[in-house]
């Protein structure tokens, strides 16, 4: 069995998520994306037939271009999956929504419509494409597709597409009419519209977001027929707004900063792979997020843990995250005071030394320092905060 040409970003056991192109162009439609997007998700892009590197592949109709991307997630393992198109790229998404409401858990389709105007002009479209190549459509696509610079890598694409494989998605697009069966669609779905959009204009939108129950729906200014290329961050909002992340990922974010989970997500290997997941959906998912203490009293826990068990890298992480939900110095400088009085002086004083390394690169520690050195009754306290302290 030939397959469509794909490709796939983002950890091996991230929530699997489908991206599919607009008619004449490739999987480089979602550059702007894919980096947000692979953080969490195990990211497939796919080539329509006779687009980028997909073989010319019999497909006429929009459910065979559906049957097309089932065979696809079929072979990555992926029985169920989010799913995001755009333009032809969304219908197929639709029909696979409506026909096969078990294989998708979300959709989204952007710039797309439950029909694409008059049948006989994709006829005449794929007549024309057939004897002369898609040369003749350039320079009126560039206009639908970019409000903005128009990305050349793209035109590209649409002249390279095989004029066979061209045609019979405009064949397909002819035959789609999925107007009668949008209440089908249950799947949570994103509905995003360029408002400069000539191809498919904002009440195509309308249409789908009325239509399909639940629907969400997205206008952006400036964005013609390829608003992910138009307005990529824009979308890449919406898409995220839209998606479901790894449970406890946005937790882990929200407490340890996106430049950490960054660092350590880019860190992540096969060998580590199913232990950050396990932190993750556990520890971020679970624990942090239960409701019986608000995420201040848990830092002050974790703090008191770290210092006890002597796990200094991980205290300097919990000190950044300690100041991110909302503990002052002072305070972090209470709970390090009491776990010296029940978990030992030297490993307080160990702690002091990281704490307040970090609130210096925080810049927060002169104050605190200047407040320490003021409480001479304390003592102790006022010695550990020098580094080099030999207790």
């Amino acid at each position: 069995m030939q397959l469509l040409h794909y490709r796939l970003d983002g950890p091996e056991h991230g929530e699997p998520l489908i991206l599919a192109p607009s008619l004449g162009t490739s999987t480089r439609l979602w550059d702007p994306q894919i980096t947000a997007l692979a953080r969490t998700f195990r990211v497939l892009r796919f080539d329509l037939p006779g687009h980028g590197d997909s073989p010319t592949l019999p497909a006429s109709t929009m459910d065979d271009l559906a049957a097309l991307v089932l065979d696809v997630a079929s072979a990555e393992g992926m029985d169920t999956f989010h799913y995001a198109g755009v333009s032809i790229g969304g219908a197929i998404g639709a029909t696979l929504a409506a026909r096969h409401p078990g294989r998708l858990r979300s959709l989204a389709m952007i710039c797309s419509s439950a029909r694409f105007g008059d049948p006989a002009s994709w006829h005449e479209r794929a007549k024309l494409v057939r004897a002369e190549g898609t040369a003749p459509l350039l320079e009126a696509t560039a206009r639908r597709w970019f409000a903005r610079t128009p990305v050349q890598a793209l035109l590209d694409d649409l002249a390279a597409a095989d004029p066979a494989g061209y045609a019979a998605c405009c064949d397909a697009l002819a035959a789609y009419d999925l107007r009668a069966d949008l209440a089908a669609i249950t799947v949570p779905t994103l509905v995003v519209a360029g408002r400069d959009d000539p191809a498919t204009p904002p009440a195509h939108a309308r249409e789908l977001a009325d239509g399909i129950p639940g629907a969400t729906l997205v206008e952006l200014p400036g964005a013609a027929h390829l608003a992910p290329a138009d307005q990529p961050e824009r979308v890449t909002e919406a898409l995220l707004a839209h998606l479901p992340a790894v449970p406890g990922m946005r937790v882990r974010r929200e407490v340890l900063g996106d430049a950490h989970v960054d660092r350590a997500v880019a860190r992540t290997t096969p060998f580590t792979r199913d232990f950050q997941d396990l932190i993750t959906r556990y520890a971020w998912g679970e624990i942090w997020t239960r409701p019986g203490l608000d995420r201040r009293t848990r830092s002050c826990v974790t703090l008191t843990a770290l210092v006890a068990r002597g796990h200094l890298d991980e205290l300097a992480m919990h000190v950044r995250a300690a100041l991110r939900n909302g503990l002052t110095p002072d305070e972090i400088g209470e709970v390090l005071l009491q776990s010296a009085i029940y978990c030992g002086v030297p490993a307080a004083n160990a702690a002091f030394a990281v704490a307040q390394r970090v609130l210096d690169e925080e810049g927060r520690g002169a104050s605190w320092t200047r407040r320490a050195a003021a409480r001479p009754e304390r003592g102790e306290p006022r010695r550990v905060l020098n580094e080099e302290s030999p207790s």
